[in-house]
């Protein structure tokens, strides 16, 4: 583990912030804890639990009667059929979730050995199958496309300034264009990231990258 002191820690408004953001920190975690993976079930119990008495055609029948769904009608074996509906909802969503973090991690400078660590261990070609777009090689100057939290952006150079832009749209739709007065690749990116998590919105699951 790095020495804490050792890694720049800059507010905002610092003018080396962005270039502390872009400049990777190794190792990236520590292995979570079983506590830590513990309080994580808990977590996602209560968004599932949340989603089968949505769905739940007798969670369903009491909201019609007027009536409270008691917590112990979650023992039916109806309800623990859409409790099982709802983790498949959780299991597509943490999929799609973990395209958009390993894109964005890609193209702001990742290598297929460090997402594949990320995700469990697995080996580079491995994660190059899963996330085969994730990576990409490009020529000095080219655009890079971004997908993330349910928008799209791409990074543009602009050579006569020779700095870097975006243009964004998130997933609420909101659009925005950048000054060309990014001095690398990767600073664009994540100020790109910014915005599209700040519009993340109610994006469907089609529009996550």
């Amino acid at each position: 583990m790095n020495d804490m002191a050792s890694i720049p820690t800059p507010d905002k408004a610092d003018p080396d912030f962005w270039a502390a953001v872009t400049a990777q920190v190794v190792p990236a975690w520590a292995e979570p804890t079983l506590d830590d993976s513990l309080a994580m079930d808990d977590r996602v119990l209560d968004a599932v639990r949340a989603l089968a008495q949505g769905i739940s055609t007798r969670a369903a029948a009491y909201r019609a009667a007027g009536k409270d769904f008691d917590p112990v009608l979650m023992a039916a074996p109806d309800v623990q059929l859409a409790v099982l509906r709802s983790l498949y909802e959780a299991k597509r969503s943490v999929d799609r979730l973990a395209e958009s973090a390993a894109t964005a991690a890609g193209r702001s400078g990742a290598t297929y050995v460090q997402l594949g660590a990320a995700w469990g261990g697995l080996k580079r070609q491995s994660a190059r199958l899963k996330w085969p777009h994730a990576v990409v090689k490009r020529a000095a100057g080219e655009s890079v496309p971004l997908a993330y939290a349910g928008g799209s952006a791409v990074i543009h150079h602009d050579p006569d300034a020779d700095a870097w832009w975006y243009t964004a749209t998130g997933a609420d739709r909101t659009e925005e264009e950048s000054e060309a007065v990014h001095a690398t690749s990767a600073e664009a990116i994540a100020r790109a990231t910014e915005f599209l998590l700040g519009h993340a919105g109610q994006a469907g699951p089609e529009a996550a990258g």
